[in-house]
């Protein structure tokens, strides 16, 4: 069932809303000229009616029960901000010229998360345009857009939406998303949209008086769980799949990122992550043109990606965040949270082969059995990181792995996701080091939640931190200071890291044992006590070998190699990269000792 304002050209427009608790609804016309116009309830508690003289632009609410308007649940646009009138859109209007796009394999993406926001200094769509060939010049050919649902002001990560179905007014609404995409598809450049369906918002959350959304069945971070699975649960479920399908369909985006999908709770039959698999997998067949699901997941649950022959919920990949804690932890020394779970080089080796570390394993900070198994399923199902939105701005001052970690520590990080068998995804300026924190913030409009949420940060780091005072949500300067400072990229040891990321990115596309994601063509071992890790990939006769000091001293290597010509392509330690020494030679023989730099990488290619 479609829902919200369609708009069916010369000025007739279908409205659709879910209310199945009310008795009475109306479409409530507030410009260009006021008027109301009832509407009709179906046996499944959607009300419906054609109108007439109704051009796009025009702004309308829904009125219950005759007594209380509202805005549409599934608005498209919101130019008023979120306690404003909706806006009908005219989806059909835009132009589309992306040159024969149809997007890229998943195994072949480069992502790049970025926030619209802080991304640039204007802050909007539009702005991004300008940047595509600065980051098509490193290599990139995916971006990961953080939520653009309509949030209450003009500064918010995008977890605070209340209108799923409208792009944000301030980044330059419906029309400026739709400009964004199609100049990404004329660069080669695919769109992924991190989008939101375990909670909504606190201000301008007006969907709980249109219906059941929400079910006390379950509790989520965020409050009362939306309901997939309590009576009535069949208009959510709808709500939530039409929601996908407008951002393949409409507005051509490439691959959606499902938030927490740990916070989903549906206990039916049938999951609702199946259902939007399998609604995703329709449309992709009928346009002929596949759409990618990457779910970030806290429960190192492989369900997820399995197929549903498999008992899985068909989801094309997930995030591992195993990766990221066990190279973080290495690299940094941090032990505080859910970090103390992690911190040894085996740990490292583990996800490295197998994805996941807590494959049903006992995790001490959770004090119980965690994860299943993940070795099974192809690397190519695996998006891995070694910083993202999270875990910078989670952290109380938002600082960045370049403020944590040595420059060559950077080197190594980035060597180890870009050189990994998995879908490697970089976060907004991290491929020049950038060292402007990523913090909260927030543009709330009633005081009282704009504290709560002062005072949410506080205990938030109960885990992490043990004083201070985190800098000010609502505090422009806060989100001002996460902007991007892109006159670093060309600047002394940023510029090096910059061709550094370019180098890696170029070597993993063109080695052949690199480029495909194979894990039976893998093998990794470590060891311990030098705080060395090293891993072989091959692919039909080609290979090569990766080797990781993560040691802050110099560290020994002579582990077997098959007999051959292994030569070196890359040697973060070189002068070249700001390194200390290129001590190691460019060819190696096996079984013979070589000596790897502190905090380096390096990668050689067998050549036969």
């Amino acid at each position: 069932m479609k829902i919200g304002a369609a708009y069916l050209g010369q000025g007739r427009c279908d409205f659709t809303v879910w209310a199945p608790l009310r008795s009475e609804v109306a479409v409530q016309i507030v410009a260009p000229q006021e008027r109301l116009i009832h509407m009709q309830q179906n046996a499944r508690g959607y009300w419906q009616t054609k109108a007439t003289d109704i051009e796009p632009g025009t702004l309308y609410k829904y009125l219950l029960d005759g007594e209380l308007d509202r805005p549409d649940p599934a608005s498209h646009s919101q130019p008023e901000d979120v306690h404003g009138p909706s806006q009908v859109v005219d989806h059909d209007a835009f132009h589309w010229d992306e040159r024969g796009w149809n997007n890229i394999p998943l195994e072949d993406w480069i992502i790049y998360e970025l926030h619209v926001g802080t991304f640039t200094p204007e802050g909007t769509f539009e702005a991004i345009i300008a940047r595509l060939p600065q980051l098509k010049q490193v290599g990139i050919n995916a971006i990961e857009i953080m939520p653009v649902a309509q949030f209450p002001g003009d500064r918010n990560w995008g977890y605070d939406g209340v209108y799923p179905f409208a792009v944000q007014h301030s980044y330059g609404g419906p029309e400026g998303l739709k400009r964004l995409v199609n100049a990404c598809h004329q660069q080669g450049i695919a769109v992924v949209l991190d989008v939101v369906y375990n909670h909504f918002g606190p201000e301008g959350n007006y969907t709980m008086e249109f219906g059941p959304y929400f079910t006390e069945k379950y509790r989520t971070p965020w409050g009362s769980a939306i309901n997939y699975d309590d009576p009535h649960s069949d208009g959510v479920r709808n709500y939530v799949i039409e929601n996908v399908l407008l951002w393949f369909r409409d507005y051509h985006i490439d691959g959606l990122r499902l938030d927490a999908i740990h916070a989903i709770y549906d206990l039916g039959a049938k999951h609702i992550l199946t259902d939007i698999a399998e609604s995703t997998a329709d449309l992709s067949q009928q346009l002929g043109r596949k759409f990618f699901l990457i779910a970030e997941s806290d429960l190192n649950d492989v369900r997820v990606i399995r197929p549903p022959s498999l008992g899985g919920y068909g989801i094309d990949a997930q995030w591992s965040d195993d990766f990221h804690h066990s190279l973080r932890t290495i690299l940094t020394d941090e032990r505080t949270g859910y970090y103390s779970d992690f911190g040894e080089c085996q740990q490292f080796e583990i996800v490295m082969r197998e994805s996941f570390i807590y494959s049903w394993r006992y995790s001490p900070f959770r004090k119980r059995y965690h994860g299943s198994y993940a070795g099974d399923r192809p690397t190519s199902q695996f998006v891995v990181c070694n910083q993202n939105h999270d875990q910078i701005g989670n952290r109380m001052l938002g600082e960045r792995l370049s403020q944590l970690a040595s420059f060559d520590a950077l080197k190594l990080a980035a060597g180890a996701v870009l050189l990994s068998p998995y879908i490697p995804m970089l976060f907004m300026g991290e491929e020049y080091g950038e060292e402007a924190p990523f913090l909260y913030f927030i543009s709330h409009t009633d005081p009282d939640l704009v504290e709560a949420v002062r005072q949410g940060r506080k205990e938030e780091f109960a885990d992490f931190h043990t004083a201070g005072e985190p800098p000010d949500p609502f505090a422009t300067e806060t989100f001002m200071q996460s902007k991007l400072n892109w006159e670093q990229r060309q600047q002394g040891k940023h510029k090096i890291l910059l061709e550094f990321y370019q180098q890696l990115i170029q070597l993993r596309r063109q080695l052949p044992a690199l480029k495909h994601l194979d894990r039976n063509g893998l093998e990794v071992a470590s060891n311990e006590t030098d705080k060395v890790l090293w891993f072989r990939r091959c692919h039909q006769d080609h290979q090569i070998l990766c080797l990781l000091n993560f040691n802050l001293q110099v560290s020994s290597w002579d582990a077997p190699l098959p007999e051959g010509n292994w030569q070196k392509r890359l040697d973060s330690a070189d002068p070249k990269w700001l390194g200390i020494e290129a001590s190691l030679p460019d060819q190696i023989q096996p079984g013979k000792e070589i000596k790897l730099q502190p905090q380096s990488i390096a990668l050689y290619e067998l050549s036969i």
